[in-house]
Formats: structure tokens, sequence, C-alpha cells
């Protein structure tokens, strides 16, 4: 039986050099964690270390028996590394299970492998599949840290910085926000007008459309009190523009809508009407991440004849699911103006960017 050590960065690093030189029935033996170079102790470098065998004259295999198998190292209470460690195996599973496979898609296993986590993600199929294909065409060509992630994460970055990440710019006096039903517009009103307030030293002050539920007036009447901002209640268009000449004199009017079924034209029409008689206004589409892919593709296409300048991803800390992001940005080509993790307000807000993105996409991918 031949054995053999092999040190790598990652786990999948690893297994690519046990199949170059071993073959595809190598069996994995032992695999920890461990630290080298550095100085005077300081700044080791992480890497996995593989013990790997292989018989030249093996018997015939059992039923069922899959052609690597692995060893998940014990876990050492109090290490948190432990868990990238596992994820990296698990990753390396699926590799040889796909190897094992027809693969439908006629991506090599370890490009599958990512395929499957950007699905899983919930990325569209067909962006998923446009993502690896642009790739897998430039395989061969050197990317930073050697490995499939860089390059995804390239590609991520490079698509994305083609979208605006502005936020508020206050080039427009009013801000209107739309979008269904509980997906937290009037929070997130609440934190762009503290952060208006408090950072940029804004005048600013409410207007709410949404006279369908009392709790939601109520809700902005107490944001309006705590941060002692002026709040006019518009139960018509006429209120509406009273309400906007009101307030001519402020940096800032922030415009909390409807929250209604998005699948009601006489709604769409309504805000459509709300918009038309000022020009000087700018829409923000609050979506949640909590929501099904398809959903929250549909509520951008029925909200998309209102100009929507950028739109603002709500319940960030409620999913571990983030493709819809990507879905909305590159597929409709829309910026993001805020993403929000939490109902703390002037807090729980974010400024996202290319990289931010990118990390909420493939940062649990347990190749990084």
């Amino acid at each position: 039986m031949k054995v053999k050590k092999f040190v790598a960065p990652t786990m999948p690093e690893a297994m690519n050099r046990i199949r170059k030189e071993l073959g595809s029935e190598a069996v994995i033996l032992n695999s920890k964690e461990i630290y080298q170079g550095g100085f005077l102790g300081m700044f080791k470098k992480r890497n996995i270390e593989v013990i790997a065998a292989l018989d030249p004259q093996p018997g015939p295999p059992p039923a069922k028996q899959e052609p690597v198998k692995t060893q998940v190292p014990a876990k050492n209470p109090g290490n948190d590394d432990n868990q990238h460690i596992l994820n990296e195996i698990r990753q390396l599973k699926q590799v040889v299970e796909l190897q094992s496979k027809q693969n439908p898609t006629g991506y090599s296993a370890d490009f599958q492998v990512m395929y499957n986590y950007l699905t899983s993600q919930e990325v569209d199929e067909g962006l998923a599949r446009d993502l690896i294909d642009s790739i897998s065409e430039d395989r061969d060509s050197p990317k930073p840290e050697g490995n499939l992630l860089a390059g995804v994460k390239n590609e991520l970055k490079k698509r994305l910085a083609e979208l605006p990440f502005q936020g508020v710019t206050y080039d427009k006096q009013i801000l209107q926000f739309v979008g269904p039903t509980g997906v937290g517009k009037t929070t997130t009103i609440a934190k762009v007008a503290a952060e208006s307030m408090l950072k940029d030293n804004k005048k600013v002050a409410f207007i709410t459309a949404d006279t369908y539920r009392i709790a939601a007036i109520e809700q902005l009447k107490t944001y309006s009190k705590i941060l002692d901002v002026p709040l006019e209640v518009a139960y018509s268009i006429e209120d509406y523009k009273s309400a906007v000449k009101k307030f001519e004199s402020y940096d800032l009017i922030l415009v909390d809508t409807a929250g209604r079924n998005f699948r009601d034209e006489r709604y769409i029409k309504e805000l459509q009407e709300s918009i038309s008689f000022h020009n000087d206004i700018e829409t923000y589409l609050v979506l949640s991440l909590t929501a099904k892919p398809k959903d929250i593709l549909d509520i951008y296409e029925q909200f998309q004849h209102l100009d929507i300048r950028e739109v603002i991803f709500t319940k960030t800390d409620e999913t571990t699911q983030y493709g819809s992001i990507l879905n909305i940005t590159l597929l409709k080509n829309v910026g993001v103006a805020y993403m929000t993790n939490g109902q703390d307000v002037p807090d729980d807000i974010i400024h996202p960017s290319p990289e931010i993105i990118t990390d909420y996409i493939v940062g649990e991918y347990s190749g990084s």
C-alpha cells in the first residue's frame, strides 16, 4: 500500500493533489489542521494536512462502496475552526459523489459543487449557470488564491461594480418607500431619517399614506416623537399635496406608503398618481429577503413602472439565503440603497457594496 502526506491551504486543494498523484481510488486515512511558517511564533498560516493511501492491487470493492472515504477529525472543544474543516469535508463528499455520477450540467465536479451552492443560496438557476460558465471559460487563467472560489468572487464583484450603491444623496427632496405589506418599510424609514439627521444634520419630515393599518400610523407616530420629526397623515391625494406643501422648507420628506397586496393593480395606480404631481421625488422599493425568490422577482416586476431608483433589502438577519439580492440586482440591473439586519433604530442598517454582497452570497462556501 502506498501512503503519502499532502499539505494544502484547503481540503479541496489537497484532494486535487491526491487525485493527481494517487488517483480517484485513494482513501483518506486522516486529516487535520496545522499551522506553518510565521515569524517568532506569530503570523502562522493555516493549512490542512491529509494522509492518503492507495493499494496498487485492491481487492473487489464491497457493495455500494464509495471510491473515496473520508474521516471527520474529532472536534476539539473551544476550537471555532473545526466547523470550517467540517464544511470543507462536506464539500469534498459532494465532489466525490459527483465524480461517480452522470453530471447533467456537464460541469466538472468542483464546478458543479459551486453551481449547487449558488442555487442552494436561491440564486436563479440561469444566473448561476451564467456565472459558472464565465469562470469555466477562463478556468486555465491564473486567479488570486488559485482557486475556484476566488474566481467566483471576482466575477460577482465585477458585475456588481457596474451598479449603483448610493442610498440617499439628497438630490431629491421627497423619498417615497413602496413595497408589499410586512417588509419593514416603516422601520426602514425611521432608520434612514435617523441617519440623515444624526450624520448629515438634515431637517426631516414624515408623511404616511398607510391609512389602511392603524398600527402603521401609530408606529410612525412613535418614531416621530422619538426623533422629534413632524408627521402628517394623508388620507387622500389632496392631503398628500397639502403635506408636501407644508414641509417644503425641509431638506427631506420621507413618505411611508400603504403596504398592500402587490398584485393589486389599483394600488400601483394610486402610487403612480402620488408621484405624477411632483417631479422632485425618488422611489425606493423595499423587499424582504425572507420572501420566496419568485415572489421577490414578481414584486419588482409589479413595481418597476414606478421608476424605482434603488431597492432596499430587509431582514437579512432572519435568513441564511441571499440569492435574491443577485436575482434583483443582476437580472433587473438595479442598485441597492440599504440592507437592514434588525429592528434597532438608528442601528441595524447596512450600506452595501459589491464586496459586502459578495460576502453574503459566498461567505459560507466551505472553500472560503
